[in-house]
């Protein structure tokens, strides 16, 4: 299956003509691509749980940005959902719906630079700035569910949300891979892929392999269900058994024929989310 965002041919175009001209400008301009996410329109579909939800708009300290959060339902148990990149706080809308039905309460936002948050730019540490800012104001957390990107954050920063479980869907692994896989979109040379690695690695300070979702899984001892579709065209299913096999206390639910985005909106594999968050109270 075709990957969920397809990068504009004008957009190749002017990465391959920069890469004639210098390596260096061809890493830059891929790097604010590489942090620039797309924001999409909000289908009908999703209407209802914005109109339903109370807003608020919080100041992430950290990065002196505010950000736009959503509270669905009202309950002492509450579960954080967290978008994928390029997505939005009612992407998750069909299993929010159902943990309201189970007496939750669900607390959802726009990420740093997505929706109607502030920023153009952002990473997955802007992310998980976020995330911590809401807990305090927010949480507790009895849980939490995670697509994609946000399904990563949730790798990198459940430690400290104190989650009695959570649940992964279509997460990535490797920066790495989705470093080469997004140069590989722009029909650029690897050796670009590489030097954009080692400019991430510089600039956080730190090999950012180390927040790979596979490595963290291993220091996590809560339950975790894992889920992804066997034609995501993202990310590769193998990332998801990767990660299965490191968490101690790990469930994988493969789907068939549902893709990257479409799953989030599958009613049967939703309920199959919840009932997982339930039975591991």
């Amino acid at each position: 299956m075709p990957s969920s965002m397809s990068i504009p041919n004008f957009i190749k175009i002017t990465a391959r003509c920069i890469q004639f001209i210098s390596t260096k400008l061809t890493v830059l301009f891929a790097h604010k691509l590489f942090t620039s996410p797309f924001n999409f329109k909000t289908p009908d579909r999703e209407k209802t749980m914005w109109q339903s939800a109370q807003k608020k708009r919080i100041k992430i300290i950290t990065l002196n940005k505010e950000i736009d959060v959503l509270s669905y339902g009202y309950s002492t148990k509450k579960v954080l959902l967290i978008h994928g990149w390029s997505g939005r706080s009612t992407q998750l809308f069909t299993v929010a719906d159902k943990l309201l039905e189970k007496g939750y309460m669900v607390i959802s936002f726009d990420g740093p630079a997505h929706g109607k948050s502030e920023g153009k730019q952002t990473s997955m540490l802007d992310f998980l700035e976020a995330i911590k800012q809401i807990n305090q104001e927010f949480g507790p957390f009895d849980s939490a569910i995670g697509h994609s990107f946000g399904g990563m954050a949730l790798y990198n920063i459940s430690n400290e949300l104190n989650l009695k479980n959570f649940v992964t869907i279509g997460s990535g692994d490797k920066v790495s891979t989705i470093i080469n896989r997004f140069i590989e979109d722009l029909n650029l040379k690897p050796k670009i892929a590489t030097k954009l690695k080692q400019f991430y690695d510089k600039k956080w300070n730190r090999d950012v392999d180390n927040h790979a979702s596979s490595e963290l899984a291993k220091q996590i001892k809560i339950p975790i269900l894992v889920v992804h579709d066997s034609i995501d065209g993202d990310v590769a299913v193998s990332c998801a058994v990767n990660i299965r096999q490191s968490l101690q206390k790990g469930s994988l639910l493969i789907t068939q024929g549902l893709g990257h985005t479409k799953i989030l909106r599958d009613k049967n594999t939703m309920s199959r989310v919840v009932e997982f968050i339930t039975q591991n109270q």
